[in-house]
């Protein structure tokens, strides 16, 4: 017999508790008693690591879109920033000819 307020009976949630619980005995492998400051990064590692149940991450799945860290935020801020140094804005006139790199692979090669 099994009720639904048992996480014991759910699949699902033993197996989210079981990779949490490797998570947290990894940390406190690597990191010995300062384990507990690294909470927030196995935090944010699960949330957004794929997951074949939803197809997705779960913070992707919560929000719509990937999560962005500060620092690659940043990173991406400063790469922009030198990028456009040298771009250059393109105009084209209508008539104008073009172009266009069309990639037989898309939507076909799946990782």
């Amino acid at each position: 017999m099994s009720t639904a307020y048992y996480p014991e009976t759910d699949g699902q949630s033993e197996r989210t508790i079981q990779t949490l619980d490797d998570m947290l005995h990894a940390c406190v492998i690597d990191f010995g008693k300062g384990w507990a400051k690294q909470l927030p990064l196995a935090e944010f590692s699960y949330n957004n690591s794929y997951h074949a149940s939803i197809k997705t991450a779960p913070y992707e799945a919560l929000y719509g879109q990937k999560c962005r860290s500060p620092k690659i935020q940043a990173a991406q801020d400063r790469q922009k920033s030198y990028v456009d140094l040298k771009r250059k804005p393109m105009e084209f006139k209508v008539g104008d000819r073009v172009m266009v790199k069309v990639s037989p692979w898309k939507g076909v090669v799946r990782f």
